[in-house]
C-alpha cells in the first residue's frame, strides 16, 4: 500500500525530528528541507500529498515558497506554521488559499487532525456515511411504511433527499441501497397519492398547500404587511436542485421559511403553473376565463397567459397591488431584467419566471451530448449548480438582494428520471407527455396507473365528454405499442414531469430576506 507523502520545510528541520519519526510510526512517509529554495526544487521532481511549510524561514520565506510551490502543483494542500499570530500575515495566508494555519508550537495531534481534514477526509466521511446510513436505512424504511400523512412524506422525501446528496460525495457503493429506497418510498408515495388525491378537492380544508394556494396563503399576507414581494419561479425544479444551491443563495439571502408545497396533478406546466398564476384549478380557469384556457389539442402555447392570469387573481381578491410580470429564457432577457431593478423595484410585487431549467431537461432529452454530460441524478444537479453559479440568474440574484426586498423562491413541478416503459393506446388526438395522458379512447392497464375518469372531480377539464386522465408512477412512462422498442430506447433514463413522485409532487418553496 502506498504511503502518503509530507514534504516539510522549516530552517530548525532538526529540532523537529521527533515530529517526522511520529508521523513515520503512523505511516506516512516525510521529506525534509530546511529552506524554501531546497523545498521548491523537490516538488520540481517529485510530488506530495501534503506540505508543512514554516513561514519564517531565510531566503524565501514561507508565502513565497507557497506561491512558487501553487505554480507547480496547484491542488496540493499546504500548511503554514508560524510563530506569529499577525493578522496581516494569516490574511495573506489564506488569501494564498492554504489548506491550514498553525502556530508554534505545534502538537501531535494538532498534525495529525490537518492530515486528516486534508488528505484523509473524503474516506473518513465515506466510512462514516455509509455506517449512519446503514444504521437509518431500517429507520428510513419504518418511516416509509408508516406515512399516513402528507406531512410524513415531507420529512420522508427531505431524509432521502439529505442522503442522497450525502452519498454522492463519497464512494461508497451504498448508491443502489438508496435507489432502491427511493423507488420504495415512491411506491409507496403513488399509493398514497391514490387514496387521498380525490379527498383533498372533496374537502379543501384537510388538503396540503397545492398550487393554487400559494398567492393566497404565501404572497398576499407579505405585501399586506407592507413587504415588497419578489416571486421567483424556476421551471421543472426539484429540492435536491434546490440543496445544492443552496449555499450560495445563502450567501446573500436568510431564510424564513424553507419547506415544500404540493404540486396539482398533471404536474406540468400547463396545469400546475396556470394554477398558481390564476389561484384556481385548471377546470375554474377554463370555466371562468376560456380566453386564458389552452386545450392540450391546440398547437397555441400553453403558458401565454401567465400576466393576465395573475391580472385575474389580483381582481378577485381585491388586491390594487403594482405589479411587474417577466419571462426568462435565455441570459440576454436575464441581463435586461436587472437593468430594469431600479424601475420596477418599488413594485409591490414582482413576478419572474426562470426557464432554464425546464429547457436543460428537454436539451437532456434531445441531445446526446447533454444526456452525457447530466447522465444521472446527481450529474444533473452538478450542472445545474454549475449553471446557477456562472449565470446571470445569480447575478440577478444579487441585484434582487441589494434592493432589499423579500423573495419567494419555488417552482411548478420538479421531474424524475424514467426508466420503465409501460404500454398505452391513445387515438390522434391524445397528448403527447410521457408521464400523463389524456383522452377519450385510452387503453392501458388499470394496475399501472393512477386513472382519473371523473376529471371535474379533481379541478381538472374535459377535453370530451368521455375524456379520462391517468398518470404514470414511481419512474414509469408512456410508450406506444407501435415502434415501441424505438421510442423505449429514446426516452429510457430521460428526465420527464407530470406525473406521480416524490420528486414532481413535493416541490421547494422558499421565503427569504436578503441579509
Amino acid at each position: 500500500m502506498k504511503k502518503d507523502r509530507i514534504l516539510w520545510a522549516d530552517d530548525e528541520i532538526d529540532l523537529l525530528r521527533a515530529y517526522v519519526l511520529f508521523l513515520e510510526e503512523k505511516g506516512y512517509e516525510v521529506v525534509t528541507a530546511n529552506n524554501g529554495k531546497d523545498a521548491v526544487e523537490l516538488c520540481q521532481k517529485e510530488s506530495f500529498d501534503i506540505i508543512f511549510l514554516d513561514e519564517n524561514m531565510p531566503g524565501l520565506s514561507g508565502l513565497e515558497t507557497l506561491a512558487l510551490i501553487k505554480e507547480i502543483d496547484a491542488n496540493v494542500p499546504m500548511v503554514m506554521i508560524t510563530k506569529s499570530e499577525e493578522e496581516n500575515i494569516m490574511n495573506m495566508a489564506i488569501g494564498n488559499k492554504i489548506a491550514d494555519y498553525l502556530t508554534k508550537p505545534v502538537n501531535p495531534s494538532q498534525i495529525l487532525l490537518t492530515l486528516k481534514k486534508n488528505i484523509h477526509k473524503k474516506e473518513i466521511v465515506s466510512e462514516h456515511a455509509t455506517s449512519t446510513y446503514r444504521s437509518e436505512f431500517g429507520r428510513i424504511g419504518m418511516q416509509i411504511n408508516d406515512s399516513l400523512t402528507y406531512e410524513d412524506w415531507v420529512e420522508v422525501y427531505k431524509k432521502l433527499v439529505y442522503w442522497e446528496l450525502e452519498l454522492a460525495e463519497t464512494d461508497n457503493g451504498m448508491d443502489e441501497m438508496l435507489r432502491m429506497q427511493k423507488t420504495e418510498a415512491n411506491t409507496t408515495f403513488s399509493k398514497f397519492i391514490k387514496r387521498n388525491y380525490v379527498s383533498w378537492f372533496e374537502n379543501p380544508t384537510k388538503r396540503p398547500l397545492l398550487s393554487p394556494d400559494l398567492f393566497k396563503t404565501k404572497v398576499f399576507p407579505l405585501i399586506d404587511k407592507g413587504e415588497k414581494v419578489f416571486f421567483i419561479l424556476v421551471d421543472n425544479f426539484r429540492y435536491d436542485q434546490w440543496k445544492v444551491i443552496r449555499e450560495l443563495m445563502s450567501e446573500l439571502f436568510t431564510f424564513s421559511e424553507e419547506g415544500m408545497y404540493c404540486g396539482i396533478l398533471p404536474t406540468a406546466t400547463q396545469y400546475a403553473r396556470n394554477a398558481i398564476f390564476s389561484g384556481l384549478m385548471p377546470l375554474q380557469i377554463q370555466q371562468m376565463f376560456p380566453d386564458l384556457w389552452v386545450d392540450e389539442e391546440e398547437e397555441e402555447g400553453k403558458n401565454m397567459n401567465e400576466k393576465d392570469l395573475i391580472q385575474t387573481q389580483l381582481h378577485r381578491f381585491r388586491k390594487n397591488y403594482t405589479f411587474s410580470y417577466q419571462k426568462i429564457n435565455e441570459s440576454a432577457f436575464c441581463e435586461k431584467v436587472i437593468e430594469q431593478l431600479p424601475r420596477i423595484e418599488n413594485n409591490q410585487l414582482n413576478v419572474i419566471v426562470l426557464n432554464f431549467i425546464d429547457m436543460l431537461s428537454h436539451a437532456r432529452t434531445e441531445s446526446k451530448m447533454m444526456r452525457e454530460l447530466a447522465n444521472d441524478a446527481q450529474a444533473y444537479r452538478s450542472l445545474t449548480l454549475s449553471w446557477f453559479r456562472h449565470s446571470p440568474t445569480y447575478e440577478l440574484m444579487k441585484a434582487i438582494a441589494k434592493h432589499g426586498c423579500k423573495v419567494i423562491f419555488t417552482t411548478d413541478h420538479g421531474t424524475i428520471q424514467t426508466d420503465n416503459a409501460i404500454k398505452v393506446i391513445g387515438d390522434k388526438n391524445t397528448n403527447v407527455n410521457l408521464r400523463y395522458k389524456v383522452g377519450k379512447n385510452l387503453s392501458y392497464n388499470k394496475k399501472e396507473v393512477f386513472e382519473i375518469t371523473q376529471p371535474a372531480k379533481v379541478g381538472l377539464p374535459s377535453p370530451n365528454i368521455s375524456s379520462a386522465y391517468i398518470f404514470a408512477t414511481n419512474k414509469d412512462f408512456f410508450a406506444y405499442p407501435n415502434n415501441y422498442n424505438h421510442y423505449v430506447s429514446y426516452y429510457k433514463n430521460t428526465f420527464q414531469h407530470g406525473g406521480i413522485s416524490l420528486e414532481e409532487m413535493l416541490i421547494p418553496l422558499i421565503v427569504m430576506e436578503p441579509k
